[in-house]
């Protein structure tokens, strides 16, 4: 029994890893595009661009939403900054699908994982989903609700003295504070946002020129980092999770949950259930996609597989984050459209390529026990190249090169300049990236004066 148990495991261990490893370079180099993006494609005036809920803010919303890509809590949480700012209901739900939906180291993944079947009912799914979502809720929108949400959010906030991180819309801290030249005390969510800010701010020209500087890259690199924050946890356990689920979970299981057959109704029941077993998963982002597999190798239909992966907004902890957010009402009341949305979708994504004859054959391809991972192939070798690019982007991060400013904080070790915030101890003048490692000098400037001044060819590591 212990053997069998240390044997299930182990090869529990070998899919999951060997789907990663599979999926290495597609989530590199989507990544990389992503972080290219975020840079050089200019978000500024969004909320004001969202603010109405005709087809023009819809889609600027999807597009808008597809170049912002992240994980599923990111995206909700930009979705409330642009909802506090004046966007529509339709248009910052509308966002939040596109950011997890329409981005491209989402499809990739699919492409790699489940199929170029699989991508066009995620692509055409997505758009879909935005449509339908946008008919239910201009049909069933309880404006009212919304807008006192909205105004009692802005009054948390004000009263609580939070503020936006202008670079990503998410809660700023009080850690990661800046004052501009103006006076204006800016909050960021965290480091690498705060830099992010102070590049933008000390950047001129477009992506060619950028592209052409050690800077343009030290702001890529800076994003790259960021985006691979927010979804390493996810991704991780979305591949160990489905190679125990593909080994432990018996067949009888799905059978059990899932209709097994052909009909309206079959299809129907099948993505309902996708859609409630991606909300008790657990498993969000890009995460939920070998799940998917898991699902697929199953025996489960196209319908129940591809709603399983659109529904990784409604997962338990990101509705509590609603919740946290908005209140009951309207966490039941998104939770609702999207859970409807989402089956909706999925049931009309198999009755569409049923129809065009295109429904993938699971009983064709290898299942997911028989593969061989590991072997000198493509995926070796465009794994080599995407480690190289990871690598590359790390270092130029890592050496800080073209990284603004010529001074490091004493107290932070972030990059700064002669115009930022200054104190002087014993005949040397200090300088900081905000007024908190200011006054966090000015309270023990002994603990920090011996630390190195000018930032150097030799300085490995930028922060601390």
């Amino acid at each position: 029994m212990q053997a069998t148990l240390i044997s299930g495991v182990l090869e529990s261990l070998r899919i999951g890893v060997g789907f990663l490893w599979t999926a290495a370079w597609a989530i590199i180099m989507g990544l990389t595009i992503t972080s290219l993006v975020q840079v050089y494609v200019s978000k500024e005036r969004m909320a004001q661009m969202l603010g109405d809920g005709d087809l023009s803010g819809l889609t600027k919303a999807t597009v808008f939403g597809a170049a912002s890509s992240g994980c599923s809590f990111g995206a909700v949480a930009i979705g409330k900054g642009l909802f506090k700012k004046g966007a529509h209901a339709v248009n910052f739900l509308a966002f939040m699908f596109a950011s997890t939906n329409l981005i491209v180291e989402l499809g990739l993944m699919i492409l790699i994982l489940l199929g170029w079947e699989f991508l066009v009912a995620e692509l055409l799914g997505g758009l879909i989903l935005i449509g339908v979502m946008a008919v239910i809720v201009h049909l069933t929108l309880p404006e009212n609700l919304f807008d006192e949400v909205r105004e009692t959010l802005n009054e948390r906030d004000r009263e609580s003295g939070v503020t936006e991180d202008p670079t990503c819309g998410m809660e700023g801290k009080e850690e990661y504070t800046l004052t501009t030249d103006g006076g204006e005390t800016l909050k960021f969510c965290s480091k690498g946002c705060l830099e992010t800010y102070r590049q933008e701010m000390s950047s001129r020209g477009g992506w060619r020129e950028g592209l052409l500087s050690w800077g343009g890259w030290y702001k890529v690199a800076n994003q790259y980092r960021k985006e691979w924050s927010m979804i390493w946890k996810d991704v991780i356990a979305g591949f160990l999770i489905s190679g125990f689920v593909i080994v432990f979970v018996p067949q009888w299981v799905w059978n059990t949950l899932f209709i097994q057959g052909d009909g309206l109704l079959v299809t129907a029941e099948n993505a309902i259930m996708g859609v409630a077993i991606a909300v008790i998963s657990f498993v969000g982002s890009m995460g939920n996609v070998p799940f998917a597999v898991a699902l697929w190798g199953g025996g489960i239909s196209f319908a129940g597989v591809i709603a399983f992966v659109y529904a990784d907004l409604i997962t338990i902890p990101v509705l509590n984050v609603y919740r946290k957010y908005y209140g009951w009402k309207i966490m039941l009341y998104i939770l609702g459209v999207f859970f409807v949305t989402m089956a909706f979708t999925g049931f009309l994504m198999e009755l569409l390529f049923d129809a065009l004859g295109i429904v993938p054959d699971l009983a064709g391809g290898e299942t997911a026990a028989e593969q061989t991972y590991f072997e000198l192939n493509y995926t070796f070798y465009l794994n080599l190249v995407a480690f190289a690019l990871s690598g590359f982007l790390v270092y130029v991060y890592r050496r800080g090169l073209g990284a603004p400013g010529q001074y490091r904080d004493p107290v932070c070790g972030m990059r700064t300049d002669d115009e930022a915030p200054s104190a002087s101890h014993e005949g040397t003048t200090y300088y900081f990236c905000a007024e908190t490692c200011k006054r966090t000098f000015e309270g023990d400037p002994t603990e920090f004066a011996d630390q190195s001044l000018l930032v150097t060819s030799h300085d490995h590591d930028h922060d601390h």
